[in-house]
């Protein structure tokens, strides 16, 4: 079942996050180097959500996103760029 992804961006940086009962229980941030360009550096899955493909989601999210808004993405974490090199499909996106 697909959980519920949200996405923010207060400043230069941003996240999408899954939150559960008040607490966030997973999110990926990015910061932002210029009006078209994000660098994902961190994911982050609380430990009672891993293996339901919550990291994947907040990914998917980014990217859907990416695509809507023009926007290029970077992707330093480690998580973020094993799923890029996995999956062509979402390469459209990278700078």
């Amino acid at each position: 079942m697909p959980h519920p992804i949200q996405h923010e961006e207060p400043g230069p940086t941003g996240a999408f996050f899954y939150e559960h009962g008040g607490e966030r229980l997973a999110e990926m941030t990015y910061s932002r180097t210029n009006a078209s360009l994000i660098i994902i550096d961190h994911t982050g899955v609380d430990e009672r959500l891993k293996g339901q493909g919550v990291g994947r989601e907040l990914l998917d999210a980014l990217v859907a996103w990416a695509r809507e808004t023009q926007t290029r993405v970077i992707a330093l974490c480690p998580f973020a760029k094993a799923q890029f090199d996995k999956d062509p499909s979402i390469r459209d996106v990278l700078k």
